[in-house]
């Protein structure tokens, strides 16, 4: 794996040098986004291809990243997202049965610039700090930080960004693929979708596992373009809505919010992340953002139904504000690190929904009871009429 000199450079000017791998071309021109960090030990092809971190670079806390290699199984959406990727040490040479290629490899393809041989302990402690904010990577040594600051300066903040619209659909498809059987994925028949529960997914930057899991959880699934107004989904004729994950700044879906407004009340609701700050909008609530984010797969939450902790896999740089919900909207599960909404429901309109990532992929599965939880759900709203 060849490697040049770069350097990644934050908007407060604090500069990092280390080596570029991955698409050197995507290098030359400097790639910006929004510097977070990840604390997963595993799963990095999944965590890259989710589309919520559009916009972003991505540094992983774990410092051998690349050792297992890529292959085309493990995607969570058709293309990695990532502005770029920070690693404290990027393996060259992967050892895994089901590598296909290495990881400089899969970036180079996707177009994706990466910056090695960083110290991620300092990066991520400066980010705990400080916040997350803007940076940038580009080839060059010591000569590109101003340059690289400025540009980082000039990008503003995640605040205010729509990236649904970039990531999302742009016409419906069925999807029928189901989770991992073992061998691999297997695609359920037209015939036997044909009688399961309909629900209409809201493609927010939705990732496959969630996907395959609402197929494994006994539904029929249609995926609708982030646009879709609620005349487009009734038209479906739904049983049950799914508001997705993805990127950016929920205040800045107000279209989404009234679609989802329309419809709340006529059959049940089930959101996930950023499907979740939706939900808690349109209940009247408001969001804010952390200071660096929740990203990772060992988070503590608790359901505050059953008095159990779950541990989660989370990636969101937002939150809903629990003082601004209504009081006829029910808290159910509590982040035990900082204390933020990871969970709501409004009972009257049938609707939950979560923050983290009950699919996981990767990370625990703690909390995949919740895709049966919202079939029920449905199956009963089905079976009033």
């Amino acid at each position: 794996m060849k490697m040049h000199k770069a350097q990644l450079v934050l908007a407060d000017g604090t500069a990092f040098e280390g080596r570029a791998f991955g698409d050197l071309r995507a290098v030359n021109n400097a790639a910006v986004g929004e510097v977070v960090f990840n604390t997963s030990m595993y799963g990095y092809q999944e965590i890259l291809t989710d589309p919520s971190y559009a916009g972003q670079i991505l540094s992983f806390t774990y410092p051998h990243i690349g050792n297992v290699g890529c292959n085309s199984d493990d995607n969570e959406s058709a293309r990695v997202y990532a502005q770029g990727v920070v690693v404290r040490s990027a393996a060259a040479v992967p050892s895994n049965y089901r590598s296909t290629e290495s990881l400089d490899s899969y970036l180079q393809k996707a177009g994706t610039m990466g910056i090695s041989d960083i110290d991620t302990r300092a990066l991520v402690k400066h980010l705990r700090d400080k916040g997350s904010q803007m940076g940038a990577i580009a080839l060059g040594e010591a000569g590109v930080r101003s340059e690289l600051a400025d540009r980082a300066r000039a990008a503003g903040s995640m605040e205010g960004k729509d990236y649904v619209k970039f990531v999302s659909c742009k016409v419906p498809y069925v999807w029928t693929e189901s989770p991992w059987l073992g061998s691999g994925y297997k695609k359920v028949t037209q015939e036997a979708l044909a009688g399961r529960p309909h629900v209409v997914a809201i493609d927010c930057g939705i990732k496959h596992y969630i996907l395959r899991l609402l197929v494994g959880a006994g539904f029929r699934v249609t995926v609708v373009p982030s646009t879709s107004t609620s005349a487009d989904i009734l038209a479906l004729h739904p049983d049950g809505l799914f508001l997705s994950n993805g990127p950016g700044d929920p205040a800045t879906l107000g279209y989404l919010v009234k679609t989802v407004r329309e419809l709340l009340g006529r059959f049940p609701v089930f959101g996930i992340c950023l499907g979740h700050q939706i939900l808690g909008q349109v209940l009247g609530g408001r969001t804010f953002k952390l200071k660096f984010g929740h990203r990772g797969g060992n988070h503590p939450v608790k359901n505050l139904t059953t008095g159990q902790v779950e541990i989660t896999v989370q990636n969101h740089g937002f939150a809903v504000d629990p003082k601004s919900l209504p009081p006829s909207v029910q808290l159910t599960h509590l982040n035990l690190n900082d204390g933020t909404v990871e969970g709501l429901q409004s009972p009257e309109h049938r609707a939950f929904s979560i923050q983290y990532h009950p699919e996981a992929s990767p990370g625990p599965h703690d909390s995949r009871y919740l895709f049966q939880q919202f079939f029920e759900q449905v199956v009963g709203y089905r079976q009033r009429g």
